[in-house]
């Protein structure tokens, strides 16, 4: 009977050990389970992080709106945060260096403008041509990954494009020289993911114009061009198109600017590269070099206001007769504007003239007005 009892009390205490090595060995598999999970949804997590990191970093390609060899918006794409570029407009050369991309320029334009010079004259740094004209053998030695080009090299584009792709952009006198200068500084900062840099160099610009449009509201003006000895009237969207367009002088010889004439530039010849919708009336176009017009003919306008635009000077002509020279003449001295002093020279012709639609170009040309008139 003792027996039988021990052998009871020894099966029960074998049983509780084993329940107790099953709790033990469940527990294990559920926190080993546990940590196993954990583990792995981590790794997932930081596997679709360095995907998605992955992904945007491997950005190549970035499409943009710009014009074609026809001068027609279109869609292109071209290479994203490219590093070669080659410069053949000296307006997105300006925006370049606005945004502090300057170190990325393999190739320029020539230019006599102060603020953009040191392209032109670093010895790293190829020439390329002119704005008017471009050495395809230069551009393609440089190997860029992209071109930009103004209005005067449309008739290149197709050439250019075998070497990259060219970025076309132009100033829109419809919109305005101030959206159109900052739509472009817009396309051209999203090839870089630089697009939050614009509204902070646009700023103060708007404040500025309507400081000059207050004191124009009202007033009359002639606007012209002072080229080869003769002075050119030039109409609303022509050159010069912001002292009409935005600052608001009312220009009463636009009519007389874009009347056929002698004398008067094509815009297909200088290829300025601003846009004018095909719906502006005759007064309001005209070719970007105007027509020439006699002196006799500016006093039967007797304005308020001589704007002038001195293109030798601006593309340094060797020789030519200045501006001031050139208007200071008897008939033009017997005109209300001379003899109240508001014949207005544009103290930086050469940025007037071919850096339009650039951000330093905006504020030089705002600054010679309000220089000249407040």
């Amino acid at each position: 009977m003792k027996a039988h009892s021990l052998n009871a009390r020894a099966w029960a205490a074998i049983a509780i050990a084993m329940a107790f090595a099953m709790v033990c060995l469940m527990t294990g598999c559920s926190s080993s389970s546990s940590s196993d999970s954990s583990t792995s949804s981590n790794a997932s997590s930081t596997s679709s992080s360095a995907t998605s990191s992955s992904a945007s970093s491997e950005k190549k390609t970035v499409t943009i709106t710009s014009l074609n060899a026809s001068k027609e918006a279109t869609q292109l794409e071209v290479p994203y945060d490219p590093q070669r570029i080659a410069i053949l407009d000296l307006a997105s050369l300006d925006i370049l260096d606005n945004l502090g991309l300057g170190d990325r320029v393999v190739g320029t334009a020539d230019t006599s403008i102060d603020y953009l010079e040191k392209y032109a004259n670093d010895s790293n740094i190829a020439k390329l041509g002119t704005i008017k004209e471009a050495d395809l053998e230069a551009v393609a030695a440089c190997e860029p990954d992209v071109i930009f080009i103004g209005g005067r090299l449309a008739t290149q584009y197709d050439e250019l494009s075998k070497i990259a792709p060219v970025v076309f952009l132009a100033t829109d006198t419809d919109a305005g020289l101030v959206k159109s200068v900052e739509a472009n500084a817009t396309t051209i900062a999203s090839m870089f993911g630089l697009e939050d840099q614009v509204a902070d160099k646009m700023a103060g610009f708007s404040r500025r114009i309507s400081a000059l449009s207050e004191f124009a509201q009202g007033k009359t003006a002639l606007i012209g061009m002072a080229t080869s000895g003769s002075f050119n009237l030039l109409g609303n969207n022509s050159r010069c198109s912001l002292i009409v367009n935005e600052v608001g002088f009312d220009n009463i010889g636009a009519s007389a600017a874009s009347s056929s004439g002698h004398g008067g530039g094509s815009g297909s010849s200088d290829g300025s590269g601003s846009r004018r919708s095909d719906s502006s009336s005759s007064s309001e176009s005209g070719s970007p070099h105007g027509n020439e017009s006699s002196f006799e003919t500016l006093t039967t306008f007797d304005p308020d206001y001589i704007f002038v635009l001195d293109r030798d000077k601006a593309i340094g002509t060797n020789g030519a007769q200045l501006a001031q020279d050139l208007m200071n003449n008897e008939i033009v001295n017997s005109m209300r504007a001379a003899q109240e002093n508001h014949i207005v020279y544009l103290e930086h012709p050469a940025v007037w003239y071919t850096a339009e639609g650039g951000i330093t170009a905006l504020d030089y040309m705002i600054t010679d007005l309000e220089t000249a008139l407040l």
